[in-house]
């Protein structure tokens, strides 16, 4: 079967007899391979007829790039809806977030009557602790009449998501695997002593010195550990490059080192032609703008890029990502150095994959990535009708090295989906809005997890217990009244998406009528601000502001003992800042936070600002809040699509 001019593969074929026999499908297939071929398919059945296609990707930056993709070939039968922006919202194929479509699912949107199959991208973020209660709703809330094509690069456990789906929606979920990667792919790890082998060569070296260490005084043991660490990350790239394995992406956990191992790099080595270096200008200088163009970092990004190098990750401007797409799609960025992010549905492979250590920063801890994470970031090694072999390199650094746990994560994919599921306010709030009390009980048992447990362990309730808990708090705040029915606070939450008790409290206490535009500001900032160690801010003259603020709270015993005042102290001058007129550059004095934390920091508090208007039924307050959103929703800050 031929589609759009490919020579469709078995599992492509057998994904797309499935959709048209109506069936629901999962599809586990390596990274490369032509996942995205099935999801075209869908959206093309459907584009002439009355019916509608979701499209739901984990992040933003995955849905505007599918946005961006889709309206190449379907022009203005696709549509954008984000926190952010909201591109012809009543169009044939509807490119959103996750979050986005369950939002949708709760809110009874009208639109959800016409949709006849949605496309969850990179099904398996299911697994994400923060965020994998999302993509269970979205499935459990959907009506009977959608159909889901869930893709992912490999579920271990696909059979048993699938046999889930069909538990709970009584229709046919058909599981296509596909194992073969376009390109093969080998694994290596880069020693100081060793350089590039395997990691059974690695294992074997080491086991040799701990016998050879015995035998050594303990200032001659000492004094070799101090020399044997790190490898050079600027000597693995020319190795590299001598041997040609170059284009080659280089996955960094850390934004702020992307930028620096860059720097390091450029300084060492100029990996394009005189006319690799004009296109480069030229595509430079069309596309970024003369507003950021003094900015240190477009500076130091522009300067890279001049090498061949270069930067991709969350905190960027999003047209400084956008050029770097573009580069590396043209052959122009011979290394990349970029956070996980970039490894998330963007089809842009190279020659060779490295990791700067297995080692990330969860949020919580450090801690060896999975093999989930480490396949889905090492499949972008080998390009498909280029390179014969892709290659994933693992820089070594001995004084942090578990030998055992490398070659763990390394050896193969084994990692099943996991239910996160946990219950909030806003899904308590809605199941009672909308559902009897028979009906939230079949609800409730619909999760994963209870799927998952009801199969190991049938007495386990747990979700009951959290619901009815939830219950207990709710009607005790005034959310619900005797006899299970919202309150008008009980209503307003049930809008609300993230921080519901709180931003509702806020609403309900006065407190945003009594406020000036600033403090409003500062006080979502308060709450939206999610603290990182290595986050530095400038507190001179903050402190009426700051004592203000708290002044105003602390007459609300709820809001004053549950919101976070530390974060307020850090985040009031930056908002009372930018609220009041200060230019963007001025701004980044203020805080470590690079531009596009900044840009993505104030984006969230218009975002809750725009749930708080949508919830309240106070036409004075829904006025001021548009006042407020306006008064940040300039400049970089506002999104230009």
């Amino acid at each position: 079967m031929d589609f759009k001019g490919f020579k469709l593969d078995k599992f492509q074929e057998d994904a797309i007899k499935s959709v048209d026999l109506h069936n629901s499908v999962v599809v586990s297939a390596a990274t490369g391979t032509g996942k995205t071929l099935i999801a075209d398919y869908v959206i093309t059945k459907f584009l002439n007829t009355t019916k509608r296609v979701i499209y739901t990707a984990p992040i933003k930056a995955l849905s505007n790039q599918k946005f961006r993709d889709f309206t190449k070939d379907y022009g203005d039968k696709i549509g954008l809806l984000t926190g952010d922006v909201s591109i012809n919202e009543r169009a044939q194929v509807l490119i959103m977030t996750t979050e986005i479509y369950r939002n949708m699912l709760l809110a009874k949107d009208p639109i959800i009557a016409d949709v006849s199959y949605v496309i969850f991208d990179e099904i398996h973020f299911i697994n994400d602790i923060e965020r994998g209660t999302v993509w269970e709703e979205s499935i459990i809330f959907s009506p009977e009449h959608i159909r889901f094509l869930c893709l992912s690069a490999t579920i271990p456990n696909a059979e048993e998501f699938a046999d889930w789906i069909s538990s709970i929606h009584s229709h046919k979920v058909d599981v296509v695997r596909y194992e073969k990667r376009a390109v093969p792919l080998e694994h290596f790890v880069y020693d100081i002593e060793i350089g590039l082998g395997k990691v059974e060569d690695l294992k074997e070296k080491i086991s040799e010195q701990e016998v050879s260490s015995r035998y050594m005084s303990k200032k001659k043991y000492k004094e070799y550990m101090r020399n044997v660490g790190e490898v050079s990350h600027v000597a693995v790239i020319k190795d590299l490059v001598s041997q040609n394995f170059i284009p080659a992406i280089f996955f960094v956990f850390s934004r702020k080192a992307c930028l620096v191992k860059a720097k390091e790099l450029a300084k060492e080595v100029d990996l394009l032609t005189p006319e690799e270096k004009a296109q480069v200008t030229q595509i430079c200088r069309k596309m970024i703008p003369d507003t950021i163009e003094q900015m240190n970092t477009t500076r130091d990004v522009r300067k890279v890029l001049s090498k061949g190098i270069g930067v991709h990750n969350a905190g960027l401007l999003p047209i400084l990502k956008e050029v770097v797409e573009i580069l590396f799609s043209k052959g122009l960025i011979k290394v990349l150095y970029t956070t996980e992010t970039f490894a998330v549905g963007i089809n842009m492979p190279a020659k060779t994959v490295l990791f700067s250590s297995l080692e990330k920063y969860d949020g919580f801890n450090f801690r060896y990535l999975n093999t989930k994470e480490y396949f889905q970031l090492a499949g972008r090694a080998g390009r498909r009708g280029i390179d014969n072999v892709g290659r994933s390199i693992v820089l070594i650094n001995r004084r942090r090295l578990d030998i055992d746990k490398v070659k763990s994560v390394m050896d193969k994919d084994i990692e099943p989906i996991k239910s996160q599921f946990t219950l909030s306010y806003n899904t308590v709030l809605n199941l009672i809005k909308s559902h009897n009390e028979e009906e939230i009980n079949t609800i409730l048992k619909s999760n994963f997890g209870f799927f998952q447990e009801q199969k190991n362990s049938p007495r386990q309730m747990r979700i009951f217990t959290s619901y009815k808990n939830k219950v207990k708090q709710l009607l005790k705040m005034g959310y619900l009244t005797e006899d299970n029915k919202l309150t008008w606070k009980g209503n307003f939450a049930s809008s609300i998406y993230s921080n519901e008790i709180l931003v509702s409290e806020i609403a309900y206490s006065g407190l945003l009528e009594k406020m000036d535009i600033p403090q409003i500001v500062a006080l979502m900032g308060a709450i939206i601000y999610e603290s990182r160690i290595s986050d530095r801010f400038k507190m001179q003259k903050i402190d009426k502001r700051y004592a203000k603020i708290i002044e105003m709270v602390s007459e609300h015993s709820y809001i004053y003992k549950t919101m976070n005042r530390q974060s307020l102290k850090k985040v009031v001058a930056l908002c009372y800042a930018w609220a009041t007129g200060t230019d963007f550059e001025s701004m980044l004095n203020l805080s470590s936070l690079v531009e596009g934390d900044l840009i993505r920091f104030f984006r969230q508090i218009i975002d809750q600002l725009e749930q708080i208007k949508h919830a309240t039924d106070n036409p004075d307050l829904s006025g001021k809040l548009s006042t407020v959103v306006a008064a940040i929703d300039r400049d970089v800050i506002k999104v230009e699509f």
